[in-house]
């Protein structure tokens, strides 16, 4: 049994070929999805794919990059809507990302501790977007230690110090195909100095196909090779891997299958 931690199944290139690509998976060993919430937009069909397929949780959450257009999504709307939906399990996509700055720093960052409070409240994890933001990123998630917020650091590609810092804070680490791309070599090692009860695995389709399926749009079924690279780098069975990523999923975020 696989899991994919992080998947965007409202993307009209999986959402419109939906049934195909469920089936593809689950043809790939793909138990169960996490389909994550970028905008409200996103959300609307997020919730129609939560309700139509029993292996598909999805979450709620404003990507950094739309901050700016989403102002009004406080705790307090979050937590609101997080009692209609049960299958609602995180909350993000949020976080900070400053290499594109399409919203500005303080508005990501105010996003950001809304969804973590919510996410505290609500004793469920908060899926983290990081990028260039290390800092500020850590400095946030610190703020919030007291309360002992459950973390998921998405599609990690930090520095070595970073996932230190972050497994500090009790945090849970989520690899992607990148992992595979030949340039990704000092992330391997980090990556192999991660405890291997903190790792899960993702695919961020349909973006971040890993090798060999680099150039396509990515979808969830392509996870088998993003954990094959994964095995190898903590020198452990492809069995074992799957394993132990599900197991941790299943723990993080508390899923009762």
């Amino acid at each position: 049994m696989i899991i994919d931690s992080h998947c965007h199944l409202d993307y009209p290139n999986l959402f419109n070929q939906l049934d195909e690509v469920v089936k593809r998976a689950e043809l790939n060993q793909v138990k169960y999805l996490l389909t994550i919430c970028t905008t409200l937009n996103s959300f609307n069909k997020i919730k129609l794919i939560i309700k139509k397929y029993n292996n598909i949780y999805g979450t709620f959450g404003i990507h950094p990059h739309e901050t700016k257009d989403f102002l009004n999504i406080d705790c307090q709307f979050i937590l609101n809507l997080k009692k209609k939906y049960k299958k609602v399990i995180g909350i993000g996509e949020t976080g900070l990302d400053y290499y594109y700055n399409h919203s500005d720093k303080e508005v990501q960052k105010n996003s950001f501790v809304e969804h973590i409070r919510a996410a505290s409240e609500l004793n469920i994890p908060v899926i983290v977007h990081s990028r260039n933001a290390e800092i500020d990123t850590f400095s946030i998630l610190k703020d919030f230690s007291s309360r002992n917020p459950k973390i998921l650091m998405h599609c990690f590609t930090g520095s070595s110090d970073f996932s230190k810092k972050m497994l500090n804070l009790g945090a849970y680490i989520s690899i992607s195909g990148i992992i595979t791309f030949n340039k990704s070599k000092e992330l391997q090692e980090t990556v192999s100095l991660i405890p291997i009860d903190r790792l899960l695995i993702e695919t961020d389709s349909p973006f971040l196909a890993p090798i060999p399926k680099r150039g396509s749009a990515n979808e969830p079924s392509f996870i088998k090779y993003t954990a094959m690279k994964l095995a190898e780098i903590k020198q452990i069975s492809y069995d074992d891997l799957i394993v132990y990523t599900s197991n941790n999923f299943i723990k993080l975020f508390s899923l009762n299958q």
